[in-house]
């Protein structure tokens, strides 16, 4: 196959990311991901130097949507209520993109304090909650919220509440938590 001029690492990662939320990151191999571009595998590696720089390329985008996705929700409204969007909306990007969310949750390359994509996710979800407590850089709150919204949306990704659903468990736990938040 000849090196096609208009494979960038873009396109790479457009398709790469096709596969990954067809099948999950098990999914995405270069060689199938080369077959979808029409490429030769190694055609990919002038662009990224392994599956493992794809991964980190396709996680560092999915940072900054689910970023952008927090912000857009949140915007205009009151500290609370900007809050329990973010929630929302983290919740709805994980539900509705079960295989880019594991990529934020891979033990394999793990959370760095770092800047970057993944940071500044972090920095967008500690200045929320921080709006909300009026407490600067409320990292111990921030940690709180995180692991609930985090914890929730696992188990209902993995299908621990059953057919029943949460029963509304995420907005009530969602509510006691920003109550909590507001404790002096």
């Amino acid at each position: 196959m000849p090196y096609p001029a208009k494979l960038t690492p873009d396109a790479i990662a457009a398709q790469a990311r096709v596969l990954l939320e067809a099948g999950g990151a098990d999914a995405l191999n270069m060689r199938p991901l080369a077959e979808a571009l029409g490429v030769r595998p190694s055609s990919l590696y002038r662009h990224y130097a392994d599956r493992a720089a794809l991964l980190t390329a396709l996680t560092d985008d999915v940072a900054r949507e689910l970023q952008v996705t927090l912000e857009a929700a949140a915007q205009g409204m009151d500290p609370q209520a900007g809050l329990r969007a973010m929630a929302g909306a983290y919740h709805a990007y994980a539900r509705a993109h079960p295989h880019l969310y594991a990529l934020l949750l891979d033990p394999a390359r793990p959370y760095t304090a770092s800047p970057g994509p993944m940071k500044d996710l972090w920095n967008t979800v500690l200045e929320g909650v921080s709006a909300v407590t009026g407490r600067p850089d409320d990292t111990g709150a921030t940690v709180a919220v995180w692991a609930f919204l985090h914890g929730h949306t696992l188990f209902f990704l993995g299908g621990q509440f059953g057919p029943s659903g949460d029963q509304g468990g995420f907005q009530r736990g969602l509510e006691a938590l920003v109550r909590g938040l507001l404790a002096p």
